[in-house]
């Protein structure tokens, strides 16, 4: 069993920052893929940042040069800092993460349980 805790949300107003994390706990041979995702009332969830074991990271275009993906092999915690913060970024946020238990065990997926981001004036 994997848990994932997310903390850092809030209600902000536009152009402020907020920076959520993320720390997985539970029985952990190692964690691959890491990513954040997001969803608003009434949309789908989407993919809004990812980070490979190496260091690789992919962002969605509407969040490129303001978002910042990151994170620490040692904690198990990923982190998303967020910059210059719009209205159409309010949604929930959730961190996910692939993870293997040992080396031969298949990968598993686990979900943090959201937390709210609001950008209002």
């Amino acid at each position: 069993q994997v848990q994932l805790v997310e903390s850092g949300g809030g209600f902000v107003q536009p152009g402020e920052s907020l920076k959520l994390s993320c720390a997985a706990s539970g029985k952990i041979f190692s964690i691959n893929d890491m990513g954040w995702y997001r969803q608003a009332p009434g949309k789908q969830r989407e993919l809004v940042a990812s980070i490979t074991s190496a260091g690789t990271t992919n962002y969605l275009d509407s969040v490129k040069g303001r978002f910042i993906i990151s994170r620490d092999n040692a904690k198990n915690t990923v982190y998303l800092q967020m910059n210059s913060l719009k209205p159409e970024d309010t949604a929930v946020y959730y961190c996910n993460a692939h993870h293997r238990s040992t080396l031969w065990s298949p990968i598993g997926t686990s979900w943090g349980q959201g937390t709210q981001v609001t950008v209002s004036s």
